[in-house]
């Protein structure tokens, strides 16, 4: 009877969990056997069941985002197998059944179908290639490891200076089409993101003429076997997995008329995050001879393998981190971008967009145009410039989001990305520290002529997040709420601030507010009550 175990990634961290009880529930609520309060998990999302003949099925529970099993959406109870993925919404489990009864497949050594397929544990296979064991005497045997160590070394050095995942796979390939004679097809496959899920980046043919289309036509390569390696941290070498009862019944295999092949994993001890895949149109008996030194071969290559691997994708985070914390700056404090950094809260670096409670806030210079009319257009770059440059001093302060610049007219808001239960009073905040730093600019003559500016703000349900095309994206708040702040700022006297009614409802202090009545805005089908500071 098939004991099942799920394997969850989170991050850069896996853990396993054990599916103690025939039925196993899994969903964002708390009662559930496995509790995943991710977003995209329905409360209860799905269920494992034990057949009474031991075999698990997996059943979808009416969620809103489904399940998956291997990219197929499950529609009625599916039974599981050994290295399946399991995907609910964006989160995988793999699959991870053993039978106690039976040794552990990392531990079988004996023929299996006449001796055609060899499993091993990596960690076994990555001293057996260079110890040079044989019939050969002992300083023969010796003199081999040295020499084997050196091509080790000189690998390593090449891999190394390898920056890119193309520059990786072409030393790979010129390493193993000069070692592996009987080699044919090559292919790596990468976990890029982390999730578990394999995908083919790069594969190379030894005939020239088989190379067109190879890496993006994957359908050459065994998922099946691929997937075993990945999940079990092992090694198989198999002559003919047709012939295998391990893979009986797997489509991906019978298919494919898959016969010859090698698989390892890339591991450094510490993760897996890949698998180097090969094949072969070869008889059974010339890789049944010698094809524990192959496999030990291209074992201890996808071990350093695994290390350049391993430093590309780290590049490549830094550089996506680099991108969208650069992305970012342009629109929040440097207090918010770290905090979004440090929570990882962006979806393939697009902060997605959402419905929350906002406070928006227009400010725009009074007299602008006529201003314009004065000054020369390098004058009038450079006034904007130092302008917007203090003005989001007292945003930024206040803990808010710059969302647009437009004309002379500064956009922002507050209460998003992170949630700011007291974001009313942050925009008034902020709209009182504007008026007063620009009275003290003024006094300072910082300006050829002294500046005047009219804050509008209303409170309000709004949509957040990046919106626009794959060449161009904005972060930036669209809806209602926003529309008529736009539209209060244009009754709002020079040198003063107005809020509606519902940004002065949430206000802790409203005593330098005062009422000047009810208006009707364009595009807004009700009269809004609006507040006014007195400041002059």
């Amino acid at each position: 009877m098939a004991e099942l175990n799920l394997r969850l990634r989170e991050g850069d961290t896996e853990r396993t969990i054990t599916v103690n009880r025939d039925e196993f529930t899994i969903g964002r609520l708390p009662e559930c056997n496995l509790h995943l309060p991710f977003e995209g998990i329905s409360r209860c999302h799905a269920r494992f069941l034990k057949t009474p003949s031991g075999a698990w099925t997996i059943e979808d529970m009416g969620s809103k985002n489904g399940t998956r099993l291997n990219e197929r959406p499950v529609i009625s109870p599916q039974q599981v197998n050994h290295g399946d993925i399991l995907w609910l919404g964006d989160i995988s489990l793999n699959i991870l059944l053993s039978h106690p009864a039976q040794p552990h497949l990392t531990q079988l050594v004996e023929p299996v179908a006449q001796g055609t397929t060899i499993f091993r544990n990596v960690q076994e296979l990555q001293q057996q290639w260079i110890q040079a064991e044989g019939t050969l005497d002992v300083v023969s045997n010796k003199e081999k490891a040295i020499a084997r160590l050196k091509d080790l070394v000189n690998i390593a050095k090449n891999l190394s200076a390898a920056e890119s995942i193309e520059a990786i796979f072409s030393q790979v390939q010129e390493v193993v089409f000069r070692e592996l004679q009987s080699i044919e097809r090559l292919a790596l496959l990468i976990d890029v993101e982390g999730s578990g899920k394999l995908e083919l980046l790069n594969a190379a043919a030894r005939d020239i003429l088989e190379q067109q289309n190879l890496t993006a036509n994957g359908s050459w390569i065994s998922r099946t076997i691929c997937q075993k390696v990945f999940a079990e941290k092992v090694a198989i070498q198999t002559a003919d997995a047709q012939m295998d009862k391990r893979f009986e019944g797997q489509q991906s295999i019978l298919v494919k008329g898959i016969k010859s092949a090698i698989a390892v994993p890339l591991w450094d001890e510490n993760k897996v995050v890949g698998v180097l895949y090969a094949d072969a149109h070869l008889s059974s008996s010339h890789w049944t001879k010698g094809g524990e030194e192959d496999l030990s071969f291209f074992s201890a290559l996808a071990n350093l393998v695994a290390s350049a691997v391993q430093r590309w994708l780290l590049t490549r985070k830094l550089r996506n981190e680099e991108t969208i914390r650069t992305r970012l700056e342009r629109y929040h404090s440097p207090a918010v971008v770290q905090h979004i950094m440090t929570l990882g809260a962006l979806d393939n670096g697009r902060l997605t967009p959402a419905e929350v409670d906002i406070s928006i806030l227009f400010a725009d210079i009074v007299g602008f145009t006529a201003l314009s009319e004065r000054l020369s257009p390098t004058e009038i770059a450079q006034l904007l410039n130092d302008f917007f440059e203090e003005m989001l001093q007292e945003v930024f302060t206040a803990g808010g989001t710059l969302d647009k610049y437009i004309g002379d007219c500064i956009m922002a808001f507050f209460g998003a990305p992170e949630p700011q239960p007291d974001h009313a009073d942050r925009a008034f905040a902020a709209a009182k520290g504007m008026l007063t730093r620009l009275e003290k600019l003024n006094a300072a003559r910082v300006w050829r002529e002294p500046l005047q500016i009219r804050v509008a703000i209303n409170s309000g349900r709004a949509v957040i997040g990046d919106v626009g095309s794959s060449q161009r994206v904005d972060y930036t708040a669209l809806g209602a709420t926003i529309n008529l702040a736009s539209r209060m700022e244009g009754i709002c006297p020079p040198g003063e601030c107005v809020v509606s009614e519902a940004t002065y409802s949430l206000l802790k202090r409203s005593q330098d507010l005062q009422t000047v009545g009810e208006h009707h805005f364009k595009g807004i089908d009700r009269p809004v009550r609006v507040y006014q500071t007195k400041r002059h």
